[in-house]
């Protein structure tokens, strides 16, 4: 199961948001979480808000237990750049680039589990299966004993 977060428009330089992801890329999510805490970084703020998003939308949308969630996948790619001048001397301007970012965080399961129901299916099919064999067997030693 992946559950997919997803931030837009962050104002901060993809160059500086990729510097704090790449501290938490493949690690466990509750792992993740104490590093970005803990991280003096403007976006490790913005990356952790979107890190427990994904986390509370895999508990709530999913059933999924926080401890078997690790960050498959995350990236941090170029927003639009909003342009700005700066006046110089001798009626001069010089161009200011204040560049956005987009997130993109993937979590997926350490150990993945199968939904309750798709459990109980397969359970029942297996009992099916045995029982079968069962009769199966039955009805051939009853047939030997009349050979």
């Amino acid at each position: 199961m992946e559950i997919r977060a997803k931030l837009s428009n962050l104002r901060t330089a993809p160059r500086k948001v990729r510097q704090v992801i790449d501290l938490v890329r493949g690690k466990k999510a509750v792992e993740a979480q104490s590093i970005l805490l803990f991280t003096t970084n403007k976006s490790a703020r913005n990356v952790l808000k979107l890190l427990n998003s994904a986390i509370a939308s895999a508990r709530h949308n999913f059933s999924l237990d926080e401890s078997n969630l690790y960050i498959s996948k995350i990236l941090a790619d170029e927003g639009p750049t909003l342009k700005r001048s700066h006046p110089m001397s001798r009626g001069r301007a010089y161009p200011i680039m204040k560049r956005t970012s987009h997130i993109t965080l993937v979590l997926s399961e350490i150990n993945p589990t199968k939904n309750k129901e798709e459990k109980i299916s397969n359970k029942k099919k297996t009992e099916n299966k045995k029982n079968k064999k069962a009769i199966i067997k039955k009805k051939t030693k009853i047939r030997k004993t009349k050979i």
